[in-house]
């Protein structure tokens, strides 16, 4: 492993996992793996307000996870740290991976 789990990094793995814990958000990562969009693309990509989509972007882009870059009147967003977008596809393999049942992956059961 390639990562010490010491106290400085133990506390910058929690800020990031604690930004990225609202559905919305995650919604935004998802929808800037596949590069950079405009709020306007991301207000469609995710269906909410502009308003709440820039709360949130505030958010991510105030922990470093997005980068943005403003043209003329529009502000552009990007994933900022390629970790992230680790992050999301771990996340997906884990918890939205479909297995011969149909469902989420399940528990061993117990060989008593």
């Amino acid at each position: 492993m390639d990562c010490d789990f010491d106290e400085e990094n133990i506390d910058k793995v929690a800020r990031c996992m604690k930004a990225l814990s609202h559905p919305l958000r995650l919604k935004v990562i998802a929808a800037l793996a596949d590069g950079e969009l405009s709020v306007q693309e991301l207000v469609k990509a995710v269906g909410t307000t502009q308003s709440n989509v820039s709360q949130h972007l505030t958010i991510m882009r105030d922990k470093s996870i997005l980068s943005s870059r403003r043209v003329a009147n529009q502000v552009f967003y990007r994933v900022g740290d390629c970790k992230v977008l680790d992050l999301l596809a771990l996340t997906r393999k884990i918890f939205c991976q479909v297995h011969g049942n149909g469902g989420p992956p399940q528990p061993p059961t117990d060989p008593k």
